[in-house]
């Protein structure tokens, strides 16, 4: 599997890197341009992703816009809801706007930080990938 890491604080990123290391490749972006640039770019390779975590609050852009751009270019692509990459936000925000915000602009998963191994595990698990 490959995961992209998007977090722009540096501890958070290795320490998800980590956790996720067992699962497959990889690969980190410190920001949201960044970010969407390494989906766009796996695409074009024809490596897409199957996982992202996606911090909301990252400089240039913020989770909850890259996740709007990334659903805008798989209704593009022809994906249908629910069958593109699976998107976990990982976020210090957990009000209730927030994590709706999030859901509605297509998130698979909301998780708060800290992050937990264990619930990040079980997260993963229910959305199909085996730990």
């Amino acid at each position: 599997m490959r995961i992209l890491i998007a977090e722009d604080d540096c501890a958070s990123a290795r320490y998800m890197s980590g956790l996720l290391a067992r699962f497959g490749e990889c690969v980190l972006a410190e920001d949201g341009e960044l970010a969407l640039a390494a989906y766009c770019l796996a695409l074009e390779e024809g490596r897409p992703f199957q996982l992202l975590c996606l911090d909301i609050m990252m400089p240039r852009r913020n989770g909850q816009e890259v996740l709007e751009e990334i659903r805008r270019l798989e209704r593009l692509a022809g994906v249908k809801p629910g069958q593109g990459v699976k998107i976990i936000m990982t976020t210090a925000l957990g009000d209730m706007r927030s994590v709706m915000s999030a859901y509605r602009g297509g998130a698979t998963a909301y998780i708060t930080k800290p992050i937990l191994t264990e619930r990040l595990y079980e997260t993963i698990c229910s959305l199909g990938f085996e730990v």
